[in-house]
């Protein structure tokens, strides 16, 4: 066979992670992406988000999304604003959902550099602007092109790209591609995030019997959801406990689906008699109000279970004591009032927004509850207080963690171990090549032997910032960058300029003593502080 490459993959993004999910892809002369997401996450992971000279925006001609979330979608603005020019294809939910949330997302990017400013300002230093403005996202608006489920296009001749339903959240697309190079055909796969059977509000996830190369999502590759069945009795749990105790139950949620998911398990267990009538519910999140606008918007677009209810007249997304809180005073209002109530706020990862405001409310009250209903990234507010942590710091303070926390994966909009496994089965050439993407490392070194021992296909896990070029009965070529995907840490230097600093003090001990009383107990106050902190990490490694 003659040696044609195929396709060039750079992976920049939800490589060993789950965020920042973005492939360019380069084949025919052409360069093209799919997906653009933020990247979320601690400081150094959000520090990615800055460097987009590694994406040469001004050199792709055009973006395929698979959905609309901000860790698939967030980075548009800023390589709009670094030089892209082209169209971003996307079904018409993913156009509409994205003009509500990146201008949130601009939103909180402006908010969040106000914030900087003026604490840089108070040390003396400069001013920091935003990621992206809420002009920049706009100037995104243009560009999308909306595109039908399973209508094939052709972006340029030798591309012929299908858009076909993921099951995810409204609008969510996994994509084909055929391509065709001096005569070598190939078909590549990009899963995007594969939603879970029988979900509320969405039709089941796409089949698809072929391809030679697929990008599988990994997020949940380690195990499995709980049914929807034990979930929802968790929930009702949950409620109980809160209710029972005159507290309040506080759920991150994701503004697209798992807050519409929420609001449908309500109406359920209302419908059951477990939710208590004088028990209000407030969505406090403005983009998950617009976004339940748009989900009401498209109903086609749902489930034939829920447009039954809706042509019966009832509808699962609005109930009688759900109060929407569009203004911050009133959001402000929520933590002032007495008595239980369930909340409902953004980000689902405790990170951002209205959510952090409500956690430093009630995270530290014996009695209230915390309800995780979505993946928490390594790195965020959530995923601390799910793995444990005794306290943790939400708008510059540090707060105990006492609530009842609640982690119920079975609202997760993305499949389970298992159900990844069976979407897989359906695919019937035994030659097939799987690139596990969107999923911690761990994870996906499970899910990775899972495929081989019962399909038998050769699995690879990409690294972030990976190259690898495909060619048709070739083996794949690929090109690590380890030392810019994850620059080692100089631990021995760290540990031993702490020691230096240690020392320093010790010398200078006389000098502390020689101080006013008054002055002696601030320095005291200062340094227990510092050892709190080295205590709280150090436990923590």
């Amino acid at each position: 066979m003659q040696r044609f490459i195929i396709m060039k993959i750079k992976f920049l993004g939800a490589a060993r992670t789950v965020t920042g999910s973005c492939y360019i892809l380069e084949t025919q002369g052409h360069r093209f992406a799919i997906d653009c997401g933020m990247h979320q996450g601690n400081e150094e992971i959000e520090k990615r988000n800055w460097n987009v000279e590694l994406y040469e925006p001004e050199k792709i001609e055009f973006f395929l999304i698979t959905h609309a979330h901000i860790d698939h979608t967030g980075l548009l603005p800023r390589l709009v604003q670094k030089g892209f020019r082209g169209p971003i294809y996307a079904t018409q939910p993913t156009v509409d959902l994205l003009r509500i949330l990146l201008l949130d997302s601009a939103h909180i990017q402006e908010m969040e550099a106000q914030w900087k400013s003026r604490k840089r300002l108070r040390f003396g230093e400069k001013r920091v602007g935003p990621l992206y403005t809420q002009r920049d996202a706009e100037a995104v608006f243009p560009m999308l092109k909306s595109v039908s489920y399973d209508k094939p296009f052709e972006p340029f001749p030798g591309l012929k790209v299908n858009f076909m339903d993921a099951g995810h959240i409204l609008g969510s697309s996994f994509l084909e591609l055929w391509l065709k190079e001096n005569g070598v055909p190939a078909k590549l796969v990009f899963s995007g995030d594969i939603g879970r059977p029988a979900q509320l509000l969405m039709d089941d996830p796409g089949i698809i019997a072929e391809a030679d190369y697929l990008f599988l999502e990994s997020t949940y590759g380690n195990r499995n959801h709980k049914n929807e069945q034990d979930s929802l009795n968790e929930l009702a749990e949950a409620i109980a406990y809160s209710y029972e105790c005159r507290q309040k139950m506080v759920i991150p949620a994701f503004a697209v689906e798992r807050t519409q998911e929420m609001m449908y398990c309500l109406y359920l267990l209302s419908k059951k008699g477990q939710l208590p009538k004088d028990m209000p519910i407030y969505l406090d999140s403005p983009l998950a109000i617009q976004a339940t606008e748009i989900f009401r918007r498209h109903a086609t677009f749902l489930d034939d279970e829920t447009q039954a209810l809706i042509l019966k007249g009832e509808n699962p997304l609005r109930l009688p004591q759900l109060r929407c809180t569009q203004t911050t005073e009133e959001s402000i209002a929520i933590n002032q009032t007495e008595g239980p109530a369930i909340i409902i706020s953004a980000s689902g990862m405790a990170n951002a927004g209205r959510i952090r405001h409500h956690l430093r409310h009630n995270l530290w009250r014996e009695g209230a509850s915390i309800v995780f209903v979505g993946f928490q990234a390594e790195g965020t507010t959530g995923r601390k207080i799910i793995d444990g942590a005794k306290r943790v710091r939400i708008l510059n303070e540090n707060v105990a963690v006492k609530a009842r926390i609640f982690t119920i994966g079975g609202f997760s909009a993305h499949a389970g171990q298992s159900q990844l496994l069976e979407w897989l089965s359906h695919f019937k050439n035994h030659g097939l090549e799987v690139f596990l993407v969107h999923g911690e490392y761990s994870a996906q070194q499970v899910l990775a032997d899972r495929i081989r021992e019962r399909f038998g296909y050769k699995v690879i896990i990409p690294e972030y910032l990976e190259e690898t070029f495909l060619k048709i009965g070739e083996e794949i070529k690929r090109v690590e960058f380890p030392e810019k995907a994850a620059p080692k840490i100089d631990w021995a230097y760290l540990i031993g300029d702490l020691e230096a600093r240690m020392e320093q003090l010790r010398q200078r001990q006389p000098q502390l003593e020689s101080k006013s009383w008054v002055q002696q107990t601030e320095f005291r106050d200062r340094i227990l502080e510092l050892n709190r902190d080295l205590m709280e990490t150090i436990s923590e490694i």
